[in-house]
């Protein structure tokens, strides 16, 4: 580990955990109500799944930085991790979301 211990005590998991389940009940609450406005096609998909996928990227996040301790961590350590993955997802994204609509076209 980095120079940075970790925090000690139980006060910073249980407010992970609640960041976590206040977005993780936000998806499911969207999941099951499905707002009409939020339907509407955006960037090759529904403004809803854009929504999805960017709440699954925060919990990912908050999952990477502080359960794997890369918060902890050297600078160039987090940046050789953050960086091909703020570069691939939003590329991967971006072919899934456009190239996949090929498939319709036909």
């Amino acid at each position: 580990m980095a120079d940075h211990a970790s925090p000690s005590g139980t006060g910073w998991i249980w407010k992970i955990f609640w960041i976590l389940l206040v977005i993780t009940t936000v998806e499911v609450v969207l999941g099951i109500i499905k707002p009409e406005f939020m339907l509407s096609p955006v960037a090759g998909t529904s403004l809803l799944n854009l929504v999805f996928i960017g709440l699954t990227l925060v919990k990912a996040a908050y999952i990477v930085q502080y359960f794997m301790h890369l918060k902890y961590e050297l600078g160039s350590l987090q940046k050789a991790i953050y960086l091909p993955v703020l570069i691939l997802i939003p590329y991967l994204t971006f072919i899934l979301l456009f190239e996949g609509q090929a498939v319709f076209e036909f």
